[in-house]
């Protein structure tokens, strides 16, 4: 699923919805903080839906919602999900970051 902002991957929306299943809660919060070793840090929180003006990318029987704060640094970003010999994660594709580091939750923008 979509949003002209952000994006959310199939492969996401399955580990969500599979996640999501097993808690109270309703949603995926995708945020953007002050922090990490680079500048920035992704934080995931499992959250019981929306809040006023998130933007809400649903599917799969999963629901992903970004403040109106944290949109801009994910403008054109795609989170997917990836199991690799390294483990499972979410990580976050963002074009706006100039560097990131090597756990992947923390980067600085241009």
């Amino acid at each position: 699923m979509t949003d002209a902002s952000f994006s959310v991957t199939p492969r996401a929306l399955t580990r969500v919805a599979k996640i999501l299943s097993t808690e109270p809660a309703k949603a995926l919060r995708v945020s953007v903080e002050g922090g990490g070793c680079s500048g920035f840090q992704y934080r995931y929180d499992l959250v019981e839906g929306p809040e006023g003006e998130d933007l809400v990318i649903e599917g799969d029987a999963a629901t992903v919602v970004v403040d109106p704060v944290s949109l801009p640094f994910l403008a054109g970003a795609q989170l997917d999900f990836v199991d690799d010999l390294m483990g499972q994660s979410f990580q976050i594709k963002n074009p706006n970051a100039e560097s990131s580091c090597g756990c992947g939750t923390s980067f600085s923008l241009f």
